[in-house]
């Protein structure tokens, strides 16, 4: 999904509002993400805070195929986030920085505006109830290692592994929808 110019334009500002380095995606190789229309996204129901989580049709199929199958094996999978705006990104971003946190640290777990893959509204950050934090301590449940087992029979891959080199942390909890991977 290419930026359009109005897009581009906006991410710019933000950017610079945010300080964000001109250089920042091509430093961490990251791609830029468009923004799924909002009217088309399935809810698949709300996360610990209440708020809706929805994804692309095509995304929230794949995710209830996935997550009937985890259920069949005594798994329980929950959608923690899925899309999310370039504005709700700033608006995370901002949260962070008036708390005292420095920018570097912020976007080593958040990705900047119009580079997160949440945008697509393929991505899902999942938890399970034995662990219901974002968090690296997610790899140790039975909701993880089944993920790991079984997620890209569903399209469903880890995106920022251990090392990766985007410059995102590791983040066991982000899984994102990629229709060519599933298998039938």
């Amino acid at each position: 999904m290419p930026w359009s110019e109005e897009l581009r334009s906006r991410l710019a500002t933000l950017h610079r509002e945010l300080g964000i380095p001109a250089d920042y995606a091509s430093v961490r190789g990251l791609a830029a993400h468009g923004e799924a229309d909002e009217r088309t996204l399935v809810a698949l129901g709300t996360n610990s805070d209440g708020r809706t989580v929805a994804v692309i049709p095509a995304a929230a199929a794949a995710w209830q195929r996935m997550r009937a199958a985890a259920a069949a094996d005594g798994i329980e999978l929950r959608a923690e986030s899925g899309f999310r705006s370039v504005a709700r990104q700033a608006e995370i971003i901002r949260h962070k920085l008036a708390t005292g946190q420095a920018l570097p640290e912020i976007l080593r777990y958040v990705a900047a505006p119009g580079f997160s893959e949440h945008h697509t509204g393929r991505a899902i950050d999942i938890t399970s109830p034995e662990h219901i934090d974002l968090d690296e301590d997610f790899e140790r449940t039975a909701a993880f290692k089944w993920l790991d087992q079984y997620a890209l029979r569903f399209g469903f891959r880890l995106s920022y592994p251990r090392g990766n080199t985007t410059g995102i942390g590791y983040e066991p909890w982000h899984w994102c929808w990629r229709e060519a991977e599933a298998s039938t």
